[in-house]
């Protein structure tokens, strides 16, 4: 009886060791699943205002060396020019940001075309020199400088506003009052540069205005305005003057010459 009773005892110890083993290696298994469950995150499905889902990742691109609207919208459409026209551009211009939903290819691409835009532009310093002569000798040189962006128009202006009365009205007190209106007097400047080959093209305005002596005939308050101007495109190699006008002063013997040279300005 001893016996049988100590095999029975054995049996069912054994059969509780397995039992709870099985349990354990089963406990395991579920805590691994969930672990396994939990390290993937949750996709949450993009929808645009209409409801619609677009599962195709977002990315934005900052311009850092655009500074106008139209280099930016110049940008924006050579890249939705360039791509599938399924993709989703938008330009965001108090940002300068291109907002772009596609397929990774897709932004790659982009990417790749925004990086061939977006360079920095060159600077340059333009050097005016006015050459004034009387009867073949020269009574005076002028000298202006300027600097310029790649691509951008600069103007330059030195000298004076002078008034000159266009009309006249009456208020609501019967008085009459006189509309007046000033004119630059002096030299004025209008440059833009664009690279072109080796050098650059310039497209450029000098203008000089002053006040003659002699009285208007319209009326004794009207001054009459000489003026100068010069308007034309030119093209410069770095540190060779160019002559862009050369003229006779009507009424006198001075003779003006004008020429540019261009600099490039290390940045």
């Amino acid at each position: 009886m001893m016996i049988h009773c100590e095999v029975r005892r054995r049996g069912t110890m054994r059969f509780a060791i397995g039992f709870i083993g099985a349990v354990a290696v089963l406990g395991l298994i579920g805590q691994s699943a969930r672990a396994q469950t939990a390290e993937k995150p949750a996709v949450i499905p993009q929808q645009d205002p209409y409801g619609h889902v677009d599962p195709r990742p977002m990315q934005s691109f900052h311009l850092t060396n655009i500074s106008s609207q139209s280099d930016a919208n110049e940008v924006t459409v050579a890249v939705r020019n360039l791509i599938d026209p399924n993709v989703k551009l938008y330009l965001v211009p108090n940002q300068n940001i291109i907002v772009m939903r596609g397929s990774t290819e897709q932004i790659a691409m982009a990417q790749k075309i925004i990086n061939e835009l977006d360079r920095p532009k060159k600077l340059y310093r333009l050097t005016y020199t006015i050459t004034e002569t009387d009867s073949g000798k020269r009574v005076g040189v002028q000298h202006f400088s300027m600097v310029l962006t790649e691509g951008q128009r600069t103007v330059m202006k030195q000298g004076n506003k002078v008034p000159i009365v266009t009309g006249a009205y009456n208020n609501s007190s019967s008085q009459t009052e006189q509309q007046v209106t000033f004119i630059d007097v002096g030299m004025n400047f209008d440059a833009t540069l664009d690279s072109y080959g080796g050098g650059v093209r310039l497209k450029s305005k000098v203008e000089q205005l002053g006040m003659a002596e002699e009285k208007s005939g319209v009326g004794p308050q009207d001054p009459i305005i000489r003026q100068t101007a010069v308007e034309g495109t030119a093209f410069l190699t770095a540190g060779k003057p160019v002559v862009i006008g050369s003229l006779d002063v009507p009424g006198s013997t001075r003779h003006l010459d004008v020429d540019v040279m261009m600099e490039p300005v290390a940045q």
